[in-house]
């Protein structure tokens, strides 16, 4: 959720901004803090280096996670969740990674210790997922699913 916070800062977006909004905000922060607009020898010129990369991982991140996205790919996602196993699950603070047999991943924000431990000790994980998780907290699709021959 800390990460979400900085880049919806970072972007100065509402919980309802739209992917033109959000486009046209990553194009004016590019064009601000671009390294080429500095002098290599000038301090400005590291700062703005590390800042581009942080605007371009937060604009890629914030689409990700765009009610726009996830309405584009919930066909995708309701297959997923419905009919693939789970393969790994991962807790790291309060991000959980969950790792679908197809090898598709997927991310959840805002996933408490306690719910992980109950998903753990479940007598059957995905029924658990589908229930408490899967349309329970914000997530993004993480990696791709490699097709199996």
């Amino acid at each position: 959720m800390k990460r979400i916070n900085e880049y919806k800062k970072l972007f100065n977006v509402e919980p309802d901004t739209d992917l033109k909004k959000l486009k046209t905000t990553y194009r004016n922060l590019v064009k601000e803090w671009h390294p080429d607009k500095f002098q290599a020898d000038d301090e400005q010129a590291k700062e703005a280096e590390l800042k581009s990369r942080q605007i371009i991982d937060g604009y890629h991140f914030l689409v990700s996670i765009s009610p726009e996205t996830k309405a584009a790919n919930e066909e995708e996602y309701n297959k997923i969740t419905a009919e693939s196993g789970i393969a790994d699950l991962k807790l790291k603070g309060q991000l959980l990674e969950v790792s679908f047999l197809d090898g598709s991943t997927y991310e959840y924000f805002g996933v408490s210790q306690n719910i992980f431990t109950r998903l753990i000790n479940a007598d059957k994980q995905l029924r658990f997922a589908k229930r408490n998780i899967f349309n329970s907290y914000l997530y993004r699709k993480s990696k791709k699913g490699t097709e199996v021959a």
